[in-house]
Order: C-alpha cells, then structure tokens, then sequence
C-alpha cells in the first residue's frame, strides 16, 4: 500500500486549536529530485512531486508529496482541501478567475501576515522543476524557477512546455468551476478536449482553419464586391464614350479658335507697323517747312530784343528816382513827426503851471478847512464833562456780567448732562425698535404663509388693518396670526387638534360686528372668510378635570393651554370650543403605557409624541373604544413669536418714549433759560461799552486837536510862489519855439528836392511809354508771322506723339503676338510650323473674326462637356485594368486558401473525429456499466464553418426516456455530476496533460452513483502510463475498492491535534498493529 504523510499547522481564530495533520499509506519509494517511477509505474513529466505552504489560506506550514497516479485527499469540510487545489493554481501562474473565489491573490494570504509562501516540485527529466512564488497582501508576487529570480511569464512557458492548463476544466475543475462544466457550450468543451487530450497540433490545426475560413468568406466577399465593381466600371465607361468623341471634336474647333487667335495679333502688329511708317514720313516732312519759317523771322525778333533792353533801362531809371523820392519822404515824415513832439512838450510846461497853481489853491482851502475843524472840536472839549463818576458804574456792570455768565455755565453743564441722557435713551429706543421689528419680521413671515395658502384671508386681514374705526369691538386677526407657540416643537399638536378652517378664522367680541365683517368681505368682496364669536363669558381660566402633577406619572408634561399664548378672547374662544385646558400632551413614555392610560386617567383626547388618541365610551355596553392618527407636521405655527417678550417691548418703547419727551421738554426750558442770559449779557456788554467809550471820548479829543494843530503848521510852511514857477515855464517854451523854427527850414529844403525828382521820374515815364509802345506794334507785326509757326509746331507735336504711340502699339502688339504663340522675347522671326499653319487662315482682321465667330459658334454646341469625362475615361480605364488584376490575384488567393483548407481539415477531421470515437467508447462504456446510457460525437450544422464544431454529450439516466443533451437545465444536479465525471474519466486514458485535478465533483450523488464513479475513478487512474490525478472529497462512502497504486491524503483538523514535528505516521501504525494484535 502506498502513502504519504501531509503536515500542517493552523492558528487561525475561528478555530479551537491551532493542529491539524494528515496521513495516508505510505508509498514503497519517493520520487527523487532528479526522477523515478513510483509504485513501479513510470511518472509522466509535469506531475507534482510535492507540495509546500506557507502562510496560505489557513496554513500555517504545509507540505504534501503526492502520488503519482490517484491521489484521494480527504477531509471534513473547512479542513482546507480546497486549499491545496488553489496553491496548484497560483503556484502554476493560473489566474484567481480559474479558482471562482477571491478576484485578488492577496486575499489568499493567511490572515494576519503579510506574505504567503507557495512552492511546488514538478516532475521533468534530468532535473525536477521547482516553481515557487511569494504573494503580499498587496497584490504583489515574487516568483523563482529552481531557486533562482524569474517572471511569471517565464513560468507560464515551463508550465506550457509540460502541457499544463489550469484553465482548462478538462483537466483543472475547482469545486467552485464544478457547475460551469456543464454550462459550457458544445464549442468551448471541444477546444478544451483538444487541447486537453488531442495531439499538439490538433488545436492549432482547427484555430487554423478558423482564421482560413474567416479569412476565406473575406475573400469570396472581397471577389464579389470587386466583380460587381469592375462590370459597374465597364459599364460606366461604355456610357462615357461617345462623350469622350464629342469632346475630341469640340477641342478641334477649340484648337481652331486658338490658332485664329494666336494669328489676330500678328495681323493687328502689321496694320499699326503700316500707320506708323505713314506718319513718321509726314512728321519729317512738316519739320523742314518749320525750320525755313524760323528763318524768316529772326530780324524781326532781334529789333524787339533791341526794344525791350531799352525798356529795361527807362525803367531802372525810375526805380531810382522812386527810391531817392520814398528816401526823401522819410525824412520829410520824421521832420514833421520832431515838430509835433516839441509841440507836446509846450503843451506839458503849461499843463505843469496850471497843476502848481490849482495845488496853491487847494492848499488855502485845506488850511481854512483844519482851522474850522480845531474850532470845532475845541468847543466839543469844553461841552464834554469830566470821566470821574462814570468807574463806579463801570464796576457795577462788570460784577453784574460775571454772575450772569457763573448763570450761563451752570444752565450748559445741565444741558450736557440732559443731552447724554437723551443719547442714551435713544440707544435703548433704537435696541428697542429693533427687537419689536424683528418680531414683526417673523410675523410677516406668518402673514406670508397665509398670503400663499388662503389668499382671500389675507386680503381681509389687510382690509380690516385699514378699517378697524368701523367696528364697535375689536375683531382679532386669524387665529394663526395671534396664536403663538412657546415652543416651535410643539406646534404639531395645535395644528392637529384646531382645524384648518378655525385657524384661519377671525374672532369677533361682539356678534353684531361679527355680521357686519362678514357682510362686508363675503357678501360685497366676495372673500372667502371665516369667523367666530368668543364666548360672552369667558373661558380662558377654565381649570383642568385633573392637575397636570397627576398625569406626570404617565408621561404627560403639560396641556394644550399652557404650549401656546394668545389674546384673552382668542383662548376663550379656544378653550370653549376645543378644551384646550384640558387636552394632556405626553411623550413616549405615554405610548408604551397606552392602555393603561386609556384604563386609569378617562381622558377622552390624549396626545403623544407622534399620535394623538381619541377615546370613546359606548353608551350601551359602557365599553372603551380608542382610535388614533398619526400626527401631521406642522405648517404654520412653526415660528415661534414670544408674546410676553412683544408686550415687554412695547411697554418699554412705551416707557422710554415717555422718559425722552420728558428729557427733551427739560432741555427746552433750560435752552430758554440759556437764551435769556444771553440777552441779558448783551444789554450789560453794550451799557459798559458806552460807558467805557464815554471815558475814552475827551482823551480822543484833546489828541485829535494836538494832531490838527500839527498838520495845519505843516500846510502852512508848503507855500508856492505861482511868479517864479511862470517864469521858468516861459523859458523854457521859448527855447522849444527856436527849435521848431530850425525843423521847419529844414523841412522846407527837403521839400523842393522831392519836387525835383519827381519832375525827373515823370520825363524818364514819358520816355518809357514810347520805347513800351513801339515794342508792342512790334510784337503784333512778329505774332502774325509767329501764327503760322505755332500752328505748325502743334501739327508738329501732334504728329510726333502719334508716331511715339503707335511705336508704342507696335511694340504692345508685338510683345502680345509673342506671348500668345508662346515665343522668346528675343525671337524675331515667326517658327515655320507657325508660318505653315498661318498660310490656311485668313490674312484680314475681319475674315479672321468672321472665322472667330464661326468656330465659335460651333463649339458652343458642344455644351456640358469638359477634360474632366476624359480624365475620368481614362482613369476608369486604368481602373479596370488594375481591378481586374486585383481581382486575378484575389481569386487566386482564393483558390490557395481552399487548398489549405482542404489539407489541413483533412490533417484536423480524421484524428478529431477518431478522437471523438474513442472517447464516446469510453463514455458509452461507464455510462452502461450503471446501467445508464451516454453517447458523444462531433456535432456541426455546416462542415464548413469550422467555429460552429462543438462536442455533444448526450445522455439517459432511465429507461423510459430518451437520450438527452446534457445541459445546466435539462438534469439535476446529480445526474450533471456523474455526466461530468465520466466524461473526463474518458479522458483520463486519452489525457496529454501531466495531472487532473477534480473537487468535490461527488456531492451532489447518490450513494449508488457515488460508489460506480469511486470505482471507475480507481480503476482508471491506477493504471499504468497514466496521468497524476487529484480527487478532493469530504466523505467517502463505506466498504469502498481501493487499490494498491492510489495515495490517500487524510487531512484532519481537532483540538487535539500534534504539532507537526511531532507526527510519526510510521509509529502511529506500528501502535495500531499492536492494538489490534492484543484485541
């Protein structure tokens, strides 16, 4: 019997006790690094060797040496079998998807470490393959191939080399992969059969002829397209032709026109080369008749000459004179300009005594004047008494101004005392106001909820603001507007027990005002408006059946009264009519204990935190009846405006309006206080001001007539002598008199000399006049002959600049020929083939535009056409040559494509489908063996679509019925179980791969099926030339065959359990042997 040992220790936290072992029948010989058989069978390369964990899962440390052949581990659920299946996974680089439970490998590191530790040991020859990989919490692997640093795409080539496919349910099916089997698809359970059992290139030939045939229905669609676009172009072309003939016989009559044209400068060139030669002969004739004119002429131009120099010289003579004459002016003007200088200054002498006489004048008066004024003040000296009573007075008023002004400081300090307080109660008024306006604000919010739900209310309100006069009473606002919580909180209850319809109302004291409101706004405004009358007696102080000190004992705090504050007659209204005084509200003490309130207290409302309970008595079995409502939020009476605090404020408004009044009234007396001491320091300033003026005034006197005194002296010693000054002033006009007399003889001299000039300037004017007069009969005589001359210079001139244009013209004309027949600047001549093709055209220019117009016309008949169909012609037509080689060669690919796909589906169908053939031997074999019936084959609905090949299982699991395909739906559980496993213990025999691994594939069987699937599984993977097999089970059924070339892996797990270095299986059985000796 073989075995194996697997050690293991766990210290997980959901388990008692951190041991767990593992044994199984020991094998006669291990597999060694470097190979061997075991069990006598020859070990097939890629089969584990052994196992290790480390920190994996719930492993503490780990490590199994499997058998070669059936290797059975066994274990009650949660021990970790399936544990073992996920470190070959991850251990052979599969991805986590292939296991079905965590989508990340750090999640199968053991809890509360950081790394984890796989390693596996693969058979191979000369040397074993040992793979290991480190994983981390963060996702992260590090991975060695016999102990040295490798990548995972290196493993997943070693894996490769040995044909191991983790991902192929054929040959690794995890107990989570168990019900995908049968869900897979007839195509994707053939791909995994070739690639599980078939030869190498099975799979490789039907991925081939995949693609060929895809790449061949590419092809045959490429052809036809390509076909039907070469007859669509041929076609096209067909139609364009005889375009292509039109165009060809409009661009003759083009290339017609071009030659016409090309012609029409050369003749317009020769008929301006012809003008121009006329008029240069003409020009040449006309200047020799010119020169023999100006021949003639040239004597009779030089005596004008003589004329005119003459003329020049008369009148530089009279420029002279007139220079000598303006000269002589001058001066004449500065003669005449001295003598009205010398007449200002007599004038200035006589102006100077004048001034000296009316000074001596004013001064006698100035002198009378002083005496009259010392007169004057002398006798107001002597009528002036004496200052020696008036200081006594003085005294008097001056004691009396310091009382009134100790009066004036007093009545100031009181006035600034007084001011501040007025500040002060202006503040308070101010904070006052403020506090007021923002209880009115959250009043206008109340005033615009009832504006936005009943807008006929608050257009009555406002009305009745503006006519309150009209009523006898006072009429209330709605009740929701006077109605103020203490407690926004609490306003649920209010708003549930008072009905919508009496919140909005008005209430009216008296029943006649009530009428004559709702006559107004009902009747006349048409407002739809309510109103109530509060009772005449009132109710507001109404006492409750029971202090609210009793009820506290089931949870109630207080009653409806007492939530809310509201006018007098408002609450009496309320109280009358909804018993507000005698409604409790209770908390959620109150709900628990509800029957028993209900039972004990005899109140008929009661409200809690969230409900509100009405109770009733019948009156014929004297039964209790409760019903109750959930409680609605609050709309309106959520604002919570503090009436005691509005009418505190209001009375303190009240309060330091009056104090300010009184304040100011003070301030006013003391300012009319103030005002009558100012008048009276006036009066006293003023009356000691005249005394103090009438002090001072005989001082001033004596002063003002000692000064006068002075000033009179003074006037007195500034005497003129009016003789002397007129004496010099005569003298001094004499000698101005003697100097005019000079200027005027000299003015006089001056005079005759400019007479005498100008009797000269007006001989050489005469003369002048004469020399003017012959030079202009002279001209006259010259200008007739000049006529003629001029005249012909404008022929001249005009047939000069006629020549130079058509020079021009012939150049233009010349340059245009050029450019139009494309020839170089320097080439004289017309090219031959031009002169040839000239020779049949027209040599006119009007035969040429009558030839113009022809083929114009012509061509014009041609109309729609253009290079453009030709380009296209041609184009096409080199299309189609190239499409129909493109087409050539696309079919010929074709056709090398068939071929390959006739080889290789000859190479690929015959061996699948023997394949298939013996792989439906083997099922139809273990499915008889139970009595049962299964069949495979190789199912297609075209040959030719080689992606749509898929292998059918069919099975039957009773006689009555027929076969079945095997699908997720069709079969129970059980019957998909056995159908999976008998399928790949048909493989088992075929298999290529190096180890199968199955998980727990038996737990949906029943104990008959179990025990047939146990014992084929035996018997087929313990014989010879086998692959390595891993079935995982929790249970095993009793009375089982075994056979000697299986490994049985017992994993256990108990508090109990010995460390791993402690376990010794071959002891443990040894002391077994014992036992059942003594036994």
């Amino acid at each position: 019997m073989a075995a194996a040992a697997l050690k293991r220790k766990v210290s997980a936290p959901r388990e008692s006790s951190g041991k767990r072992a593992a044994s199984g029948r020991l094998a006669p010989q291990d597999v060694s690094g470097g190979g061997g058989d075991r069990a006598g069978n020859a070990v097939v390369e890629g089969s584990i060797v052994r196992i290790k964990m480390e920190n994996f899962l719930t492993y503490d440390s780990c490590e199994i040496f499997p058998g070669a052949n059936l290797n059975m581990i066994v274990g009650a659920n949660g021990t970790g079998k399936s544990s073992i299946v996920c470190a070959i996974c991850l251990g052979l680089a599969g991805k986590t998807s292939f296991i079905g439970r965590g989508d990340k490998v750090g999640l199968y590191v053991k809890r509360g470490y950081n790394k984890g530790y796989i390693e596996l040991e693969l058979y191979r020859r000369p040397h074993n393959l040992i793979v290991s990989r480190e994983i981390s919490v963060s996702n992260q692997s590090v991975w060695q191939i016999n102990r040295e640093h490798a990548t995972q795409k290196m493993v997943e080539e070693q894996t490769a080399a040995l044909n191991i496919q983790v991902g192929n349910l054929c040959q690794f099916l995890p107990q989570e992969k168990v019900g995908e089997f049968a869900k897979m698809s007839k195509i994707e359970l053939l791909e995994a059969t070739e690639k599980s059992v078939g030869p190498p290139e099975m799979y490789k030939f039907h991925s081939d002829l995949k693609n060929y045939h895809e790449k061949e229905k590419e092809l045959e669609n490429t052809c036809k397209e390509k076909s039907a676009a070469l007859e669509k172009m041929k076609q096209r072309n067909e139609r364009s032709e005889q375009d292509v003939q039109r165009y060809y016989e409009r661009q003759r009559h083009l290339d017609k026109i071009k030659m016409l044209e090309r012609k029409r400068p050369w003749v317009e060139y020769e008929v301006a080369r012809q003008e121009h030669e006329e008029v240069k002969r003409v020009r040449d004739q006309l200047k020799q008749e010119l020169k023999a004119l100006k021949e003639a002429q040239a004597p009779m131009t030089r005596k004008i000459q003589t004329v005119e120099r003459q003329c020049r010289e008369q009148e530089a003579k009279i420029k002279e004179k007139g220079t000598e004459i303006k000269k002589i002016t001058q001066e004449c003007k500065q003669k005449q300009d001295y003598l009205e200088r010398k007449d200002k200054e007599v004038e200035e002498v006589q102006q100077r005594l004048r001034m000296k006489t009316d000074e001596e004048i004013d001064r006698q008066k100035r002198i009378s004047n002083t005496k009259k004024m010392i007169e004057d003040l002398q006798d107001e000296l002597n009528t002036t008494m004496n200052s020696d009573h008036v200081q006594p007075e003085i005294d008097q008023i001056s004691s009396a101004l310091r009382k009134v002004q100790q009066d004036k400081g007093a009545v100031d300090s009181e006035k600034i005392d007084l001011r501040r307080e007025k500040e002060n109660l202006e503040k308070e008024k101010k904070n006052v106001m403020a506090n007021i306006k923002r209880l009115e604000d959250m009043m206008h919010v109340k005033e615009a909820n009832l504006r936005k739900r009943f807008k006929d209310t608050y257009n009555a309100v406002l009305w009745l603001r503006q006519n309150r006069n009209r009523f006898r009473g006072h009429i209330y606002e709605p009740i929701m507007l006077e109605l103020n919580m203490k407690d926004s909180r609490n306003a649920k209850y209010i708003e549930n027990h008072i009905p919508l319809n009496d919140l909005r109302a008005f209430v009216c004291v008296n029943m006649d005002d009530m009428g004559a409101f709702l006559s107004e706004v009902r009747d006349k405004q048409r407002l739809k408006v309510n109103a109530v009358c509060a009772p005449s007696t009132s109710a507001a102080g109404r006492q409750p059946t029971r202090p609210i000190q009793e009820l506290q004992t089931y949870g109630f705090v207080s009653y409806l009264r007492e939530l809310i504050d509201a006018p007098e007659p408002v609450m009496s209204y309320l109280c009358d009519q909804y018993k507000v005084y005698d409604v409790p509200v209770g908390t959620t003490r109150t709900k628990m204990m509800i029957e028993k309130v209900i039972n004990e207290t005899q109140l008929r409302q009661i409200y809690t935190g969230e409900e509100r309970y009405t109770v009733k008595k019948s009156i014929y079995s004297n039964k209790i009846i409760s019903s109750n409502t959930q409680l609605r939020d609050a709309r309106f009476l959520t604002i919570q405006v503090d009436a005691e605090d509005r009418r505190r404020l209001e009375d303190q408004s009240k309060e330091v309006t009056a104090n300010l009044q009184a304040v100011e009234a003070r301030i006013a007396e003391f300012s009319e206080r103030q005002r009558q001491l100012e008048r009276k320091d006036n009066e006293l300033r003023t009356k000691k001001k005249e005394l103090l003026e009438m002090k001072s005034r005989r001082r001033q006197l004596e002063q003002k007539i000692s000064t006068k005194n002075d000033s009179l002296k003074q006037m007195e010693m500034d005497t003129i002598n009016l003789e002397e000054e007129e004496r010099k002033a005569n003298v001094k006009m004499k000698a101005i008199y003697a100097q005019k007399a000079k200027i005027v003889s000299e003015l006089t001299q001056l005079i005759r000399s400019c007479l005498t000039h100008n009797m000269e300037k007006v001989g050489s004017v005469l003369e002048n006049t004469s020399l003017t007069y012959q030079k202009t009969r002279l001209e006259t005589e010259c200008k007739e002959s000049a006529t003629e001359q001029k005249m012909k210079e404008q022929q001249y001139a005009e047939l000069d600049e006629k020549k130079r244009r058509l020079l021009n013209m012939c150049k233009e004309r010349m340059k245009a020929a050029r450019q139009m027949c494309d020839l170089d600047p320097c080439q004289n001549d017309i090219p031959s083939e031009l002169m040839t093709a000239f020779q049949s055209l027209p040599n006119t220019l009007d035969e040429i535009d009558a030839s113009l117009n022809e083929e114009r016309s012509r061509e014009s008949c041609f109309t729609g056409l253009n290079s453009s169909v030709v380009d296209e012609y041609k184009k096409r037509k080199q299309e189609i040559e190239n499409l129909s080689e493109e087409l050539n060669r696309k079919k010929s690919e074709l056709e090398n494509y068939k071929l390959n796909i006739s080889q290789v589906k000859e190479r690929w169908l015959y061996p699948l489908k023997q394949l298939v053939e013996q792989i439906n031997e083997k099922f139809s074999e273990y499915f008889c063996s139970m009595q049962c019936a299964g069949e495979i084959d190789l199912h297609t609905d075209n040959e030719e679509e080689y992606d749509k090949y898929g292998i059918r299982i069919r099975v039957k699991f009773r006689s009555s019925t027929q076969l079945h395909e095997l699908t997720p739906h069709h079969q129970s559980g059980g019957e998909r179980s056995v159908s999976t496993m008998l399928y790949l213990m048909a493989l088992q025999e075929l298999n290529r791969c190096p180890f199968r691994v199955v998980d727990e594939i038996n737990q949906g069987m029943d104990p008959t099926n179990e025990r047939t699937v146990f014992e084929m599984v035996v018997h087929t993977a313990c014989k010879e030339n086998t692959s390595q097999y891993f079935f995982i089970t929790p249970k095993l059924l009793q009375n089982l065959t075994y056979s000697d070339n299986m490994t049985v892996l017992c994993v256990y797990n108990g508090p109990r359990m010995l460390p791993p270095g402690k376990w010794n299986l071959k002891a443990f059985l040894r002391r077994r042997r014992r036992v059942q000796v003594h036994n």
